[in-house]
């Protein structure tokens, strides 16, 4: 699975970009037919003075797309919880393909 990070409006540190590379990796042990994932991480500035961190990723299948945003304080939790609504989503996937 190739996996594609891109940080908008800062540059992210070398450990996060690892951090978030093995993450979104695991979710191919989930699933082995994920073509490539792309991960965009921002700061959500919207908010109050302190900036919360969204991290969004897309996995590509065979004619599907899934995808997660979550929101935290750091970087790294919201990127669990996007792995870990993915997680969901590539099970409900595989109940529906083999219901068919």
């Amino acid at each position: 699975m190739k996996i594609t990070i891109q940080s908008v409006q800062f540059t992210a540190a070398q450990p996060l970009l690892d951090f978030v590379e093995r993450k979104v990796s695991k979710l191919g042990l989930y699933f082995d037919r994920i073509t490539d994932a792309e991960v965009y991480l921002t700061l959500d500035n919207k908010s109050s003075h302190i900036k919360d961190k969204v991290a969004k990723i897309k996995l590509n299948l065979p004619g599907e797309q899934m995808i997660a945003t979550e929101t935290n304080k750091v970087f790294e939790e919201a990127v669990d919880a996007a792995v870990e609504s993915l997680k969901k989503q590539i099970e409900r996937y595989k109940d529906k393909i083999r219901q068919q």
